[in-house]
């Protein structure tokens, strides 16, 4: 049986051809970069105490777009990835939190099927037996590797799960893991909500700008923004299905967001920016826009923030 395609909002495309690619590797060689200069690791880690949390809520940054957040008394990853390497490339810089030393989780949310997103030699580590929340298409993925709490989702489906309100948006992105399998699932990002209301999470996931942010601005309050702002670089390769700096702060002021948590950056060369350079122009820009720095909250690899979730 023939598999479903999916695609972008107003079909925008992604595909690149052989001539976009050696373009790319053209410059790339004529590029010199500083790989030694490195996102920091946070100075106090707090891994007993998010171990042991059952009533605060916290957001731990591991690394790329992997977050460990507790929320109505749940334990959340986003996107686990503690994987060494990524194709040939080694990891830049450690995970913020050793896997084995993580809680108990109870959810995972994937936004789509990239390999720097959704690593099943992490998975497999993990303590419990969660609840996948994934994009549909994924779910084959999942149940061959023997995996039976999976929930495929499409854009605006909602979940309630135990007090927490799940919905799953629109990117604008693609995927494929192997030769034969592009955009046979979809991507997005997801919002999480506690009930009664407290403050929500948008994890945005993988995107490049769109149209999106204002449709998902109307239909939800978007509290605490987990944004990515790297792998833009040559933004004519990339600009499609990465947000850069400037554009993500953009898509959060469309959000209405009320605090920014920059994400993807700093643990993979997944393109020419490096993390220092889009931490730079995240920060330039912001200054230009003049919006308070109480409503940006960088991360160090391993930091936790504890908001009243």
């Amino acid at each position: 049986m023939k598999r479903k395609i999916y695609s972008n909002l107003d079909g925008i495309d992604n595909t690149k051809g052989v001539k976009d690619i050696m373009r790319w590797a053209k410059e790339r060689r004529a590029k010199k970069k500083d790989l030694t200069n490195h996102i920091p690791q946070a100075e106090n880690k707090e891994a007993s105490r998010l171990f042991n949390n059952k009533t605060e809520g916290s957001i731990t940054w591991i690394g790329h777009s992997t977050f460990l957040i507790q929320m109505a008394g749940l334990n959340i990853l986003t996107d686990p990835v503690w994987a060494g390497r990524m194709g040939v490339q080694k990891r830049l810089t450690e995970p913020g939190l050793p896997i084995e030393s993580l809680p108990t989780i109870d959810i995972v949310l994937i936004s789509h099927g990239h390999y720097d997103h959704l690593d099943f030699g992490s998975i497999k580590k993990l303590k419990g037996t969660p609840v996948f929340y994934v994009p549909i298409g994924l779910k084959g993925a999942f149940t061959k590797r023997g995996y039976h709490k999976i929930i495929e989702a499409n854009w605006w489906d909602s979940f309630s799960h135990h007090g927490l309100k799940i919905s799953f948006v629109p990117a604008q992105h693609w995927t494929k893991r192997s030769l034969r399998d592009t955009n046979t699932s979809h991507w997005g990002g997801w919002i999480l909500e506690a009930s009664p209301p407290f403050r929500s999470i948008y994890f945005v996931g993988d995107t490049g700008y769109f149209r999106g942010f204002k449709e998902i601005a109307s239909r939800f309050q978007n509290d605490i923004v987990l944004m990515p702002i790297g792998a833009y670089e040559p933004e004519w390769f990339m600009s499609v299905s990465h947000i850069n700096p400037e554009d993500s702060i953009k898509a959060f002021k469309e959000l209405d967001g009320k605090l920014f948590i920059p994400m993807h950056y700093g643990a993979y060369r997944l393109a020419d920016d490096t993390g220092p350079e889009a931490l730079e122009r995240l920060k330039t820009h912001w200054e230009k826009q003049e919006l308070s720095n109480s409503m940006l909250k960088v991360l160090a690899i391993g930091e936790t923030l504890w908001p009243d979730l």
